[in-house]
């Protein structure tokens, strides 16, 4: 009877510690689904060495789609009607690392690129911010973005 118990307990301790394990890559879908929709910016800033700009949202759209395994943005200046422009291509999230590799963009030089950021999702907004590098490119500034939410 005492050789019963210890085989029922080893049995319940082991089914217990693989459920633990397993746990993290269950939730790593969800992750993945809360960050899939179209997203408007309302706000942006750029760091450059000693200067900071912060993105004038009053005179343009900055909205970026991001789905299942790819991420598009496009950007439209109401006061130049040659202020368009677009990207997009894939990316991964691992935890709250979004790395996006950047396919599609009239700059040469950053497809191919990968951009590591750190992302924050608060109920309706999305964080975005890290450092964006292209040496071939001369390209070297930190952005934090926010964005709303357009699709619930």
């Amino acid at each position: 009877m005492r050789n019963q118990i210890i085989l029922v307990a080893c049995s319940f301790i082991f089914i217990t510690c693989n459920k633990n394990e397993t746990a993290p890559t269950l939730s790593k879908p969800k992750e993945i689904k809360k960050i899939e929709g179209a997203w408007k910016m309302v706000y942006g800033e750029i760091r450059e060495g000693d200067s900071v700009k912060i993105k004038d949202m009053t005179s343009s759209d900055f909205i970026k789609i991001i789905g299942k395994d790819h991420f598009a943005f496009f950007n439209q200046d109401h006061t130049n009607p040659d202020g368009f422009y677009g990207g997009g291509g894939t990316y991964t999230l691992e935890g709250n690392t979004y790395t996006e590799t950047l396919q599609y963009c009239a700059v040469e030089a950053v497809r191919g690129h990968k951009f590591p950021f750190t992302v924050e999702i608060k109920g309706d907004t999305l964080i975005q911010y890290g450092l964006e590098e292209v040496k071939e490119a001369n390209i070297k500034r930190y952005v934090v973005e926010k964005y709303i939410r357009k699709n619930k």
